[in-house]
């Protein structure tokens, strides 16, 4: 049965993903009518891209099974932006790369992937300090875990970091056509979300029930990975299409969105830290990853500001430090029963 329910999950993360992308289409059109720079833009579009770690979140608080979705959102936002910032790399190694710059074949060559500014500004370092609230939120003794007054605070943070990445981000808008067919495939792209996220949860459930393994395990390392898959195949065709910069950044501006507003579901339901050392340790390695993409970001200064071959690779070593202190030092699955 385990071979049946892992296709649920699935057929139901490529619903869900399918659904936000019928949301973000017009998110888009917003956003270059509005007349924000694609790194703000990120940051709206966040919303769209977040929505099925939301609708997870939403699914989790109701059926009781709050710890999956405390591990979706923490797995996913430590593999995604190695996974991301690798799948853009290798997708623009093409030579006659659809709408690059005219510096795209130097830096094919220099094995270098060039970013916008902005990336750093208007996205990474508000992240981190984003996260810096979440830690303090949910790690002190006094007020450990997630309570209703947190989704308050959360959503404050979310809407200062939207307002500062909008304002620093304005450009000329441009004119756009509306049309009914959007109106409608939006509505689809909903239900599709709703769906795709209660069967995401529901297919968590029976798998982790039938491994026996901690409801936030199974969350950690079975739903936040399939859950990235349709994002890699997004990511590899926006950065095919010359956008780097969206490429790399729109991961920033979804894992905001993870680590604000898709966590307001559990706060409303109050929702304790069952396994505090795995939750901890966890995000450290979530903070980690925008750290390092910050630091890469800044070693190049304005003129060389983007992603070298060689940060791939540390990437990919703290993706596999943060799965072997998670597996060898923190050891969860020596806790007793599937359901955390």
């Amino acid at each position: 049965m385990i071979a049946v329910w892992a296709a649920v999950l699935l057929a139901a993360v490529w619903a869900a993903h399918w659904g936000a992308e019928r949301l973000s289409a017009p998110l888009r059109k917003l956003r270059k009518q509005w007349g924000f720079s694609v790194a703000a833009g990120g940051a709206f579009l966040g919303l769209a891209a977040a929505s099925p770690e939301i609708g997870i979140n939403v699914t989790s608080a109701a059926r009781g099974v709050s710890d999956i979705g405390i591990g979706a959102m923490l797995g996913s936002t430590v593999l995604a932006i190695p996974v991301m910032v690798i799948t853009a790399y290798l997708a623009t190694r093409k030579s006659d790369l659809q709408g690059a710059g005219k510096d795209h074949e130097e830096h094919r060559r220099e094995h270098y992937v060039a970013v916008d500014k902005g990336a750093l500004t208007v996205q990474a370092l508000p992240y981190l300090a984003i996260l810096g609230v979440f830690a303090l939120l949910t790690l002190p003794a006094p007020w450990r875990g997630l309570q209703p007054i947190d989704g308050w605070i959360l959503l404050v943070a979310y809407l200062a970091y939207l307002v500062q990445a909008l304002v620093r981000g304005r450009e000329k808008g441009e004119e756009v056509k509306w049309g009914q067919k959007e109106r409608w495939t939006a509505i689809a792209g909903i239900g599709a979300l709703a769906v795709g996220a209660y069967f995401t949860v529901f297919s968590t459930e029976r798998i982790v029930s039938a491994l026996g393994i901690p409801n936030i395990v199974g969350g950690l390392f079975i739903t936040a990975t399939v859950a990235a898959l349709p994002e890699v195949f997004t990511t590899w065709s926006v950065a095919r299409s010359g956008q780097v910069t969206s490429a790399t950044t729109s991961v920033i501006g979804d894992h905001v969105v993870s680590m604000t507003i898709a966590f307001i579901p559990l706060t409303i339901i109050g929702t304790p830290i069952e396994n505090f050392k795995l939750f901890w340790v966890s995000l450290i390695f979530v903070a980690l990853m925008p750290a390092l993409y910050a630091l890469f970001l800044s070693l190049g200064g304005d003129e060389r500001r983007g992603f070298r071959r060689w940060h791939l690779f540390v990437f990919l070593a703290a993706n596999a430090a943060f799965i072997a202190v998670i597996l060898f030092w923190v050891q969860p699955l020596q806790s007793s029963g599937g359901a955390g």
